[in-house]
């Protein structure tokens, strides 16, 4: 069963933030946009190349009022060992959750059951906690976070103009639609 316009489950987790370990729980996804990725484990070789890349994006996002959370099934002091001893997660400076339980993953439908792990799961949620994208990727390959700030920028629009919608590669400040009788069959 989809996310899509479903409201997150409760869970509380520990995290790894900026030198701190700090509490996270579902609450933390209110009041504001949020982006939690998913990813298999720290220490491993895809992950540390996305989680640079998001890093490369957390300003911009930043500026929409976006906050970013990263989740493995690895532990939050596994998080500060990893961003202490590797040079591209060094430069994180967004929140990196610790799901060692396995609940947060259950919750968002991207833990693989046999290896314990998270699946490459990426997701925009709304400032009511709600889930508006969803992206889920095979284990071998990476995301691209560019794709991130377009997708929140149309999420954006689309949340502060009801009954527009953003066709597809949408940009910000290009033609939406007003979805109609007089549409139908002319796109």
């Amino acid at each position: 069963m989809s996310l899509i316009g479903k409201e997150i489950e409760e869970f509380a987790a520990k995290a790894f933030h900026q030198g701190e370990f700090i509490d996270v729980s579902s609450e933390s996804f209110k009041g504001k946009w949020s982006v939690v990725c998913f990813y298999p484990a720290d220490f491993t070789f895809v992950c540390p190349t996305e989680l640079e890349d998001l890093q490369d994006q957390y300003k911009t996002l930043q500026e929409l009022g976006v906050e970013v959370y990263s989740v493995s099934t690895d532990t939050h002091f596994t998080h500060k060992a990893w961003h202490d001893s590797s040079d591209a997660i060094g430069k994180i400076e967004y929140i990196m959750i610790g799901d060692p339980t396995h609940k947060i993953s259950r919750i968002f439908d991207v833990l693989d059951e046999e290896e314990g792990l998270a699946n490459r799961g990426t997701f925009i949620i709304d400032p009511d906690g709600v889930v508006q994208t969803i992206e889920i990727n095979a284990d071998g390959i990476g995301r691209d976070a560019s794709t991130l700030v377009d997708k929140i920028r149309a999420a954006q629009y689309v949340r502060n103009n009801p009954g527009e919608v953003c066709p597809a590669k949408w940009k910000e400040g290009a033609d939406t639609l007003k979805p109609s009788l007089d549409l139908v069959g002319k796109i």
